[in-house]
């Protein structure tokens, strides 16, 4: 499926589950191809004999202003649906009462409307309608302050919408707070339900302008739902408006709709007190008629189930727990009595290892047992806890002859994600200790990671994702920016080279980050010496620098170094230094783009450059065996840039990645390549930070330069993205033919030259 058609078919979800009533009359207003116009345009949405498609007109705001064709049209409509629209409108209660004399006697209005209030603004998402941060929350009276600000459109708060809409003659509706927004509404709650699961798993939060979030949004709800204050923030509404009070009886909405026409579900819970699962198309009801046999194969071996089958419409049906869930149980356990909440887990665990049979032990070896038939959502996020045992519900996927350990990872990783404060109250590293976890940590981590990615059309959705989910390092950026003043934080994080290649450079902290910075800077700034607070480390050596106590730095003058620290949890660090009078530091930050020193930029005569279509360019390679097709590819490439880097494989790089030996050494590759005229530099490619996007943020090149027997290379591609939305460009170049080092290679191992 195209990434353009599956957006637009979770877009739907908005809709797709409200039960309209058979044979009506629809008013859509908007534009036909707008996301939730499409659902009602076409048959396809009405997946059960209880729905059946009616009339339906799509028709613009500014057309229904017309008086003469709302006279024509004056209580015509048993449906109106209007998705954000108001927000576009001037006068929005002009608007309602002409949409209002459209409707029939027995009509309802069903409007999308954003929140003025969402979490997402208060989280430093932009307002769509401005782009600005805030403007929204209090209440544009910064935005349209002065006559000639043209008037773009404005969220309303909850209260506002119940007063225009009580104003308008509107005595019945009902508010449904959609998460994450109108765009990707993935979850819909009634105003009077409260989610009684951790949201903060279940939900992707997306922005408007990802780039200028300061807080993890998932991260509030729970608090919010605790506080009442849940409904009221939330970042959109679906608000139905009846004019004879004749309102839904649905409760909440969980749509699956991202994961494709096989997989795609809407789970909606009645007020009745019934859960019903539909199938969004047609070969979704295979996907159900599997949760009831796996329901019945996990009771078989005597795991608690909610008992649940399958109606005259193919839907599944079950009904509402009115239960703490397995997730919240185990953490409000962990907060009362350690020792229970890891009795509560192991008891978890072996309710994993009973529910199928084991077809390979375990063995000790690190490898864990193998079950028969592994259900992957055995999670407690999909369980309830009633009395004294674990019930579990929703266990769509099994996969055959499974290692148990994906599953008590799941277990175990979903338990902790996204909270710190479990985190400190006990490790997750204990648990995976106790369940011998962590000695293949990265096996379970990828097969996990695999299952989720296909689930959720990761590849397929890649890009819309990166558009506006936000990117934790730029949050974590944005955030530290919030506590600090301009010059502390330009001197703290921005200017971190400054004193550098002039003083004595230490790097405090002696682990990944650390080793990150020696593997891309060391050829710039050299290391006088790494400082650790672990006493074990000390007298030890990182690259053949040697690791020492922080009381080296009493020692030497200042004004005679500069620190960098080289810590993820740096406030403490910071107190330290503070404390002992050091101001001379800044802190390293492993995501954050430092360019590399650049030389003077000349061309081969030695006078500045003419200028050409980029500045510095870039290309990477081993440059085995050089040859002409390497050399044109320099020369094309200098024809088009200033400056030209050439980025280098090392032997231990073309060993681990290319898994073969180079014939000709590092050394003697590099030397070759930097006698070449069209060369301006030679760099080597650190070991583990080889990617182009590594390579852009060490040097800030406006091109890289590749063969063009990379052009359909889906990572190239990945990369070629990367560049282009960071202001860079990459360029493929023809393959020459008739050499290649592959070519030579192959000739010299049949002895032929």
């Amino acid at each position: 499926m195209q990434p353009e058609t599956l957006i637009k078919e979770f877009q739907q979800g908005l809709l797709k589950w409200y039960n309209f009533k058979p044979d009506s009359v629809f008013l859509y207003i908007g534009e036909p191809n707008d996301p939730c116009a499409a659902p009602l345009l076409s048959p396809l949405m009405y997946t059960s004999s209880k729905h059946t498609a009616g009339k339906f007109i799509c028709v613009t705001a500014e057309q229904t202003e017309n008086l003469q064709w709302r006279e024509k049209n004056i209580g015509r409509f048993d449906y109106i649906i209007a998705v954000e629209i108001l927000e576009k409108l001037e006068f929005p209660m002009k608007h309602l009462t002409n949409w209002k004399s459209l409707l029939k006697p027995t009509g309802t209005l069903l409007l999308g409307m954003n929140n003025r209030f969402g979490f997402r603004y208060f989280c430093g998402d932009r307002d769509p309608y401005t782009g600005r941060n805030f403007d929204g929350i209090e209440g544009y009276r910064h935005a349209y302050s002065k006559k000639e600000d043209l008037f773009q459109g404005r969220c309303y708060s909850q209260a506002e919408l119940r007063k225009m809409l009580q104003t308008i003659g509107y005595k019945h509706f009902q508010f449904y707070s959609v998460l994450t927004d109108l765009r990707n509404p993935s979850h819909l709650y009634a105003e009077d339900y409260r989610p009684n699961e951790d949201l903060s798993n279940r939900i992707f939060p997306t922005y408007n302008y990802p780039d200028t979030v300061f807080l993890e949004e998932e991260c509030l709800y729970n608090d919010l739902i605790e506080n009442e204050m849940f409904h009221k923030t939330a970042n959109a509404y679906l608000i139905e408006c009846s004019l004879t009070g004749d309102l839904s009886d649905v409760s909440h909405v969980t749509s699956s709709m991202d994961r494709g026409p096989e997989q795609a579900l809407l789970t909606i819970i009645y007020k009745s007190g019934i859960v019903e699962k539909r199938a969004v198309h047609a070969k979704g009801v295979e996907r159900l008629k599997n949760l009831i046999t796996h329901g019945m194969n996990l009771s078989a071996h005597g795991i608690s189930v909610v008992d649940a089958a399958l109606d005259q419409n193919n839907s599944y049906i079950m009904p509402y727990i009115d239960a703490e869930v397995g997730q919240l149980y185990l953490k409000r356990l962990l907060h009362e009595d350690v020792d229970l909440f890891l009795h509560k887990m192991d008891e978890f665990r072996d309710l994993i290892l009973h529910s199928s049979e084991i077809i390979k032990p375990d063995s000790g070896d690190g490898d864990g047992a193998i079950l028969q038939k592994g259900y992957i959502d055995m999670i407690p996020l999909n369980s309830f806890y009633i009395n004294g045992t674990f019930v579990f519900f929703d266990q769509e996927f099994c996969k055959e002859n499974y290692p148990a350990n994906v599953l008590i990872w799941r277990m175990v990783s979903s338990f902790y994600a996204g909270d710190l404060e479990v985190q400190k109250l006990l490790p997750m590293e204990y648990l995976l200790k106790r369940y011998d976890l962590y000695r293949k940590m990265k096996t379970w981590q990828k097969i996990e990671q695999n299952f989720l990615t296909d689930l959720l059309q990761g590849k397929i959705l890649q890009k819309y994702h990166e558009k506006c989910r936000r990117n934790y390092t730029v949050l974590n950026s944005n955030r530290q920016r919030l506590n600090y003043s301009s010059e502390e934080y330009q001197k703290l994080f921005v200017d971190i080279f400054q004193h550098a290649d002039t003083r004595k450079l230490i790097l405090f902290g002696s682990g990944l980050l650390t080793k990150r910075f020696l593997a891309l800077y060391h050829q710039d700034y050299p290391v006088y010496a790494i400082v650790d607070n672990n006493r074990d480390r000390w007298g030890q050596e990182l690259e053949g620098i040697p690791i020492r106590t922080p009381e080296i730095l009493k020692v030497l003058q200042a004004g005679e170094y500069k620190v960098l620290i080289c810590i993820k949890d740096y406030l403490s660090v910071m107190k330290q230094l503070n404390d002992m009078g050091i101001r001379e530091y800044s802190i390293f930050d492993s995501q954050k783009d430092y360019p590399r020193k650049r030389k003077p930029t000349q061309n081969s005569s030695g006078n500045i450059s003419q200028k050409k279509k980029y500045h510095t360019g870039y290309i990477a390679g081993v440059f085995d065996l050089f040859h002409v097709g390497h050399l044109n590819m320099f020369k094309r490439a200098k024809e088009q840039c200033d400056y030209l880097i050439v980025g280098v494989v090392t032997d231990e790089g073309v060993r681990k990645f290319k898994e073969v030996e180079p014939f000709v050494p590092y050394e003697e590759r590099t030397e070759m390549l930097r006698s070449c005229r069209y060369v301006d530099e030679v760099v080597e490619i650190p070991l583990n930070y080889g990617s182009t996007s590594d390579a852009w943020r060490l040097h800030h090149f406006d091109c890289q330069f590749s063969g063009s027997d990379y052009v359909d290379n889906p990572d190239w591609l990945a990369e070629k993205d990367f560049l282009e939305k960071h202001g860079a460009e990459m360029v493929f170049f023809p393959y020459t033919q008739s050499t290649s080092s592959s070519k030579i290679k192959e000739l010299i191992e049949k002895k032929l030259m």
